[in-house]
């Protein structure tokens, strides 16, 4: 008798299993990568330090609709490479380790809770709190302790990581080593996230506190003996309206009863802006579209819950290793551009 009800407590078991497996096969990618890492949740309190406070992070393109996929991988391709979590047991070069201990080496903010999930950028309904990721970045100045948070925007396929204020984080060194490790094969080629934008500064986005962060900027720049450039030195400049479409700039202009708190919507407005603020640094210096020595690239950020008409810039100047020049100038993609599917990015 004890063996039969051994046998069908083992039958149960094994029926169970089976039927763990088919669920397994018939999961979503998105269901997939949910079992692996838990999605951190917005921090609220961002978009308001974005508007006082110059922040340092990151800015990811994604695959549009699979922002939550494009978070977890973000968050594990920052894991891999020691720049979030406690890594010491992490191989370092490597994104494609196992995320088994990915949760268990992210650092969660007391008042945080993960069990939810987090809404894509395209659905602005609900509100959630705020999860923050520690980073522990031994390749950097930054100290271990601090958190990275999930800053919620107004569009579909981006992402915005952002330090806490006063938090020194190299995010072009990041970024850097994070385009060797995938070019040179050490890591396989991001699914969801298309490129990472490393913002050195943010700012309102108005002529005096962009010209005061480019002009810092470039000045560091010039200074970091690992640049060699030539004299005159080439520049060029990007910016990116993202999130304000053509028809919403018009509303803008139109509603702004000829005030120039929007003037630097204007995309000429604003490169001369910027070139004025390269030359105030550099006087020896010219723009050249087609081989810049460094570029200034400026990225509207369309943050979500801040007030009607705040509008805030990320700032970096970049090395030439790290920019196309063509089609357009912006950050190299980490994948080849016919694999980035999802939209414009």
């Amino acid at each position: 008798m004890a063996e039969e009800e051994g046998f069908e407590k083992a039958h149960h078991h094994e029926e169970e299993e089976d039927k763990k497996k088919k669920k397994e096969t018939m999961m979503s990618p998105w269901e997939q990568h949910s079992a692996v890492i838990s999605i951190p949740r917005y921090d609220y309190n961002a978009p308001s330090s974005l508007l006082h406070h110059s922040l340092s992070g990151f800015l990811i393109t994604c695959t549009i609709k699979r922002e939550k996929s494009a978070t977890k991988e973000a968050i594990s391709i920052l894991d891999k490479v020691k720049y979030v979590g406690s890594c010491s047991n992490a191989d370092s070069g490597n994104l494609d380790n196992s995320d088994d201990n990915a949760t268990k080496r992210r650092k969660i903010c007391p008042e945080d809770d993960q069990d939810g999930e987090t809404k894509t950028a395209s659905n602005n309904s609900g509100k959630t709190s705020g999860t923050c990721l520690s980073p522990e970045m031994p390749d950097t100045n930054l100290d271990s302790g601090h958190v990275l948070s999930l800053v919620k925007l107004t569009r579909s396929g981006l992402l915005l990581f952002t330090f806490p204020r006063n938090t020194p984080a190299d995010t072009v060194g990041i970024v850097s080593n994070i385009m060797e490790s995938v070019e040179s094969g050490i890591s396989k080629s991001p699914l969801w996230c298309h490129r990472i934008f490393p913002i050195q500064e943010t700012c309102s986005l108005n002529e005096k506190e962009l010209q005061t962060v480019v002009s810092k900027l470039v000045f560091q720049f010039m200074n970091d003996k690992q640049h060699k450039v030539s004299h005159p030195v080439k520049f060029a400049v990007g910016y990116n309206r993202r999130g304000i479409e053509e028809t919403e700039l018009k509303i803008v202009k139109d509603t702004s009863n000829g005030s120039d708190k929007f003037a630097l919507l204007d995309r000429n407005k604003c490169f001369g802006v910027v070139a004025a603020a390269v030359k105030t640094a550099v006087s020896d210096s010219v723009v050249d579209l087609k081989s810049p020595e460094f570029s200034v690239l400026v990225e509207l950020l369309p943050l979500s819950g801040v007030p009607n008409g705040s509008l805030v810039v990320a700032v970096s100047v970049l090395p030439q290793n790290l920019v196309n020049t063509k089609p357009r100038l912006c950050i190299k993609a980490l994948v080849c551009d016919s694999k980035a599917k999802g939209g414009k990015h």
